[in-house]
C-alpha cells in the first residue's frame, strides 16, 4: 500500500510517499480500505516530533478516516456492525495517512446518509473530541451556555453546531472578521475577535456579568486567567490543547475555590478503546440523526489530493483555514490480492 512517512522530525517537506505492507487485523481489530482521511493539529505535532503516538499505536501519521471494511480480526463478531463490505468512518490511534488502515471496530461509525468518503473522514476527530470533553466530561445541558475558542477550527465548528442542537447558548472566539462572522452562522450568538477585543470583558458583558457554564480551551497557558474569570459560578473548563503554552504565571487559585470552579483537560488518543466506543455509540444514538437530516454539518475549508499531504499541512499550520482540511485517497491504485 501507498502510505505517508517521514524519516526524522522536520517540516511539512519531510512527508513522503512510501510502499508499506498491507497490515493484518488482530482482535477485534477491521482492516479499513482508506477513501478519505482527516489532517489535524496532533499530525502536526506528530510531524514535528513533539507528539509521539502512545504505545501500541501505528508509528503513522493520520487520526480519522472514512472507507470500506475490507476484513475482520478472529474476535469481530460476523453478524454485526461492522461487517466486510461495510462503508465506516472510524476514529483510528494512528495510520490514517495510509490505503489500508486496522481500527478497533467499536470506534467504527456508518456514514451517515447521504454523506460521501470525504464529509464521513470529517466526522471523528472534532465529533468524539468535543461529545466527549463538554457533553460527557463537562456534563453541559441545555439551557447551558459555552465558550469555545478557536471557533472556526475543526473542532471549533462541530462545537458550535453541537452546542446549539443541544439546546445550549455559545459564543465563540476568533481571530478575523471573516472568521467571527462565520461562529455567526453556524449558530453562535456572538463571535470575539481576541486579536482586538478583551474576551473575559466580553464575556462579561454578553452575559450580564454572570460568566459561561463552560469553557473548550485549546490554547492553555496563556488563556488561564482570561478563561476563570470568563466562568460562571459552579462553570466547567475543559482543556484539550496547549497553543498557547502549558505553564500560566501570575494565575490567582482563589477564583477557583470561590467560584466553585472546575478545571480539567484530557488527551483522547491514549484513552482505551472501551472508552472510545462508549463515544460512538452515544454519538450514533443523539448525533448521526441530526447529521442525517443536514441539521449539523462538517464544514470543510479543503480537500487534498494524497500527493499533496505537505501542501494540507502547510494550510493547518499557517492557521488560515476555516473548518477541516481534508486528503482524498479514492483515485490512488488498490492492490486487493495482497490483504
Amino acid at each position: 500500500m501507498q502510505a505517508i512517512t517521514f524519516s526524522q522530525p522536520g517540516g511539512p517537506d519531510s512527508l513522503c510517499i512510501s510502499t508499506l505492507p498491507v497490515p493484518r487485523p488482530t482482535g477485534g481489530n477491521v482492516l479499513v480500505r482508506v477513501m478519505a482521511a482527516g489532517v489535524n493539529r496532533p499530525d502536526i505535532m506528530q510531524r514535528q516530533g513533539l507528539y509521539p503516538p502512545p504505545p501500541g499505536a501505528s508509528p503513522l501519521l493520520g487520526l480519522e478516516v472514512a472507507g470500506e471494511v475490507v476484513a475482520t480480526g478472529p474476535d469481530v463478531p460476523t453478524d454485526s456492525f461492522p461487517t466486510v463490505g461495510a462503508r465506516v468512518c472510524a476514529l483510528v490511534n494512528g495510520g490514517g495517512y495510509a490505503q489500508y488502515c486496522t481500527v478497533p471496530a467499536g470506534q467504527c461509525l456508518p456514514w451517515p446518509t447521504g454523506f460521501d468518503a470525504i464529509h464521513a473522514a470529517a466526522l471523528p476527530e472534532t465529533f468524539f473530541t468535543v461529545w466527549s470533553n463538554l457533553f460527557m466530561t463537562a456534563g453541559v445541558k441545555a439551557g447551558e451556555s459555552v465558550l469555545v475558542h478557536g471557533g472556526t477550527s475543526g473542532i471549533g465548528t462541530t462545537a458550535i453546531q453541537l452546542v446549539r442542537a443541544m439546546g445550549g447558548t455559545v459564543y465563540a472566539t476568533a481571530g478575523t472578521q471573516d472568521k467571527c462572522t462565520l461562529c455567526t452562522a453556524l449558530g453562535a450568538t456572538a463571535a470575539i475577535n481576541y486579536r482586538t477585543e478583551d474576551f473575559p470583558q466580553r464575556i462579561k458583558d454578553l452575559t450580564d456579568s454572570r460568566g459561561v457554564d463552560a469553557i473548550l480551551d485549546m490554547i492553555g497557558g496563556a488563556y488561564l486567567d482570561g478563561n476563570l474569570r470568563s466562568l460562571a459560578t459552579a462553570g466547567r473548563l475543559v482543556i484539550i490543547a496547549l497553543q498557547g503554552g502549558a505553564k500560566a504565571d501570575g494565575v490567582s487559585l482563589a477564583r477557583i475555590m470561590t467560584r466553585r470552579l472546575v478545571v480539567t483537560g484530557s488527551t483522547l488518543r491514549p484513552r482505551d478503546a472501551a472508552y472510545k466506543a462508549a463515544i460512538a455509540r452515544q454519538l450514533e444514538e443523539r448525533v448521526w440523526p441530526l447529521l442525517a437530516r443536514r441539521s449539523i454539518r462538517p464544514i470543510i475549508h479543503a480537500t487534498f489530493p494524497f500527493a499533496r499531504v505537505a501542501d494540507a499541512h502547510k494550510l493547518m499550520e499557517n492557521g488560515t483555514h476555516m473548518g477541516k482540511i481534508m486528503l482524498d485517497l479514492q483515485h490512488l491504485p488498490t492492490d486487493t490480492t495482497r490483504r
